[in-house]
């Protein structure tokens, strides 16, 4: 039998004659729960925070998607298609082409970005099921799908024919411009619907038939900005990576969905770091109070520690009894607090507890790498600081 840690157990569950160390006691231990709850509920928190914010991305960006390595645009020829449609890791492809534009309709401008798409898109990107008012685009029509933002900007609603909306596209040339109208490509399109995904997307994108973009560009017909890939669940994105660079003749860059958001993950993730530090450091606070736990607890107990020095136990292992009796404290205080954090949480998810809006709960997520990380700080600083603590037992036996 490890005598030391049955010692600390007896310690640990047994009350003082002295109530003001019960007290002192019972303040530490609640500390312990307090800290572990709040760590754990503020990380659920932010992991549901960072799922809200990436499902808007996530309705509109692809799992994998293919760039040219220089310039706006690459060939694809109908031999590439074919070995894109053989990768048994992609399920579904799109062609997509992108480019810059002044939106105009009647008196009022604002720029945006054109996006023409094949009938394949819808299968890859949730922008359809975020239309909110008329339809999503017929194929080969002169029609467009704005964001709220760009909507909003220009006063047109969905199918406005009292004027059409007017698209400038640049001349790609040189040398002095003698005439406006030399300056810019002009194409018009009827307004069929309105989406809303995200402020930054709503103010950005007007999607239409990659036709008509690429009329309005004056581009061939193998001439894409971008390639859009919707991969099989379970899919070795790395391998299917590689495969695709590969596939293209033209020097081509391919990036999953965090590299084409990288900014945004890391933004997340350096807060959700310093979230996790600075609650750590509450919890290092309030585990000075188990600190001056231990403490009391040996200098209570200096006579039994001597009389189990009698008995035979050596310095060492009087002192693992401190040490296990704070650890110990601090194992069970975590373990309360993650289960009040873990009901918490999924009382939040069932019931929602705390609204942000009459029709919006606050996110919250529950995850098995935030309990085990709740758990392991716990323990390692109720352990780290019960050491500390127990270092007074060797001075105490020599007095």
């Amino acid at each position: 039998m490890n005598v030391p840690f049955y010692i600390a157990k007896r310690y640990l569950f047994s009350k003082s004659s002295n109530t003001a160390i019960n007290i002192i006691t019972w303040i530490a231990a609640m500390g312990v729960v307090a800290g572990a709850l709040s760590l754990f509920v503020v990380l659920s928190a932010f992991s549901g925070l960072k799922e809200f914010s990436l499902s808007f991305t996530n309705k509109f960006d692809p799992d994998l998607k293919v760039f040219p390595a220089s310039g706006k645009y690459f060939e694809v020829d109908s031999i590439q298609l074919e070995q894109l449609q053989s990768q048994k890791d992609i399920a579904l492809y799109s062609k997509v082409i992108e480019e810059r534009v002044l939106l105009n309709f009647k008196s009022k401008n604002a720029p945006g970005f054109i996006k023409g798409v094949d009938e394949n898109y819808q299968g890859i990107s949730e922008v359809k099921n975020a239309i909110f008012l008329g339809q999503w685009l017929d194929e080969n029509a002169y029609q467009v799908v704005l964001g709220n933002d760009l909507a909003r900007k220009l006063s047109v609603g969905v199918r406005d024919y009292s004027s059409f909306l007017n698209l400038y596209v640049p001349q790609p040339g040189k040398g002095q411009i003698m005439d406006v109208k030399d300056a810019f490509r002009t194409g018009n399109a009827t307004v069929v619907g309105i989406y809303s995904i995200s402020e930054e997307l709503d103010k950005k994108f007007a999607f239409t038939d990659i036709d008509f973009a690429r009329d309005l560009l004056k581009l061939s017909t193998h001439q894409v900005s971008a390639i859009e890939v919707k991969v099989i669940e379970g899919s070795d994105l790395n391998r299917l990576k590689k495969r695709l660079v590969e596939i293209f003749e033209d020097p081509v860059i391919v990036k999953d969905r965090i590299q084409l958001n990288d900014s945004l993950y890391k933004m997340l993730n350096t807060e959700n770091l310093a979230v996790y530090l600075i609650f750590t450091l509450v919890i290092i606070i309030a585990l000075f109070n188990v600190i001056g736990s231990i403490i009391i607890a040996v200098l209570e107990k200096k006579q039994n520690s001597k009389t189990l020095l009698n008995l035979g136990l050596t310095a060492f292992e009087i002192q693992r009894i401190f040490l296990f009796q704070g650890g110990l404290m601090s194992i069970a205080g975590g373990l309360v607090g993650l289960v009040l954090g873990v009901l918490l949480i999924i009382g939040q998810l069932q019931f929602n507890l705390i609204m942000i809006t009459p029709n919006l709960a606050y996110p919250v997520k529950l995850e098995l790498f935030n309990i085990i990380l709740v758990f392991v700080t716990i323990t390692s600083l109720g352990f780290l600081a019960s050491f500390i603590s127990s270092q007074t037992v060797k001075r105490l036996l020599q007095s």
